[in-house]
């Protein structure tokens, strides 16, 4: 058994509304940004996890991801990468 660390990022779906996303886009524009389009605020989480290879890893993470992690409904979920540790 190896150990892995995941990353995810979780982001609301496009198309739902995110308030705070919203909020940072127009500090942005307040700021002199003027180019930025839209801002989506998310989360960005670190599972490590005991797997046999890094598919298995991955999996696993996965399954969390659909099953606890993210909101089916509203979010969408990457995983970013998969390193041994």
């Amino acid at each position: 058994m190896n150990r892995y660390r995941v990353a995810v990022h979780i982001t609301p779906r496009r198309g739902i509304l995110d308030p705070q996303g919203r909020t940072v886009a127009d500090a942005l524009h307040t700021l002199g940004f003027a180019a930025v389009r839209d801002v989506h605020v998310g989360r960005h989480i670190i599972v490590d996890v005991d797997a046999a290879d890094r598919g298995a890893a991955e999996r696993s993470t996965r399954e969390m991801c659909e099953r606890l992690l993210a909101n089916p409904v509203t979010e969408d979920f990457e995983i970013a990468s998969v390193e041994a540790s």
